[in-house]
């Protein structure tokens, strides 16, 4: 059904970091739909997705509906992979500080254990 092609990228979900958070069956299908699509290498904009510069280069956020809040899975597209730094429920307009420096950092840290 949905397996991986070898042009595919992989999602890379940075370990004992980014806890799965409490989607509804829906907006679990919606995720998995849009992050399928990035590892096939479509670039996705809004409503689906927006880029994130203030967190790095390459950094953009997915936005997924929910029942009573909307999810965000904040990811980097790599010439690799598709790697997945955090997913918050959002709450207010402006991403929160403390998701960014969270972020920042995850990043860099795979960064330097990869190079």
């Amino acid at each position: 059904m949905c397996e991986a092609e070898p042009q595919d990228k992989p999602l890379v979900w940075l370990q004992g970091e980014v806890k799965t958070p409490p989607f509804s069956l829906e907006a679990r299908i919606e995720a998995g739909v849009l992050l399928r699509r990035l590892q096939h290498g479509e670039s996705l904009g809004l409503p689906h997705s927006r880029p994130m510069p203030s967190i790095g280069h390459r950094c953009h956020e997915l936005r997924i509906p929910d029942e009573n809040q909307t999810w965000r899975i904040v990811y980097r597209i790599d010439p690799d992979a598709v790697i997945i730094g955090e997913v918050f429920a959002k709450k207010t307009q402006k991403t929160p500080k403390q998701v960014i420096e969270t972020c920042q950092r995850r990043f860099r840290q795979y960064d330097e254990a990869t190079q």
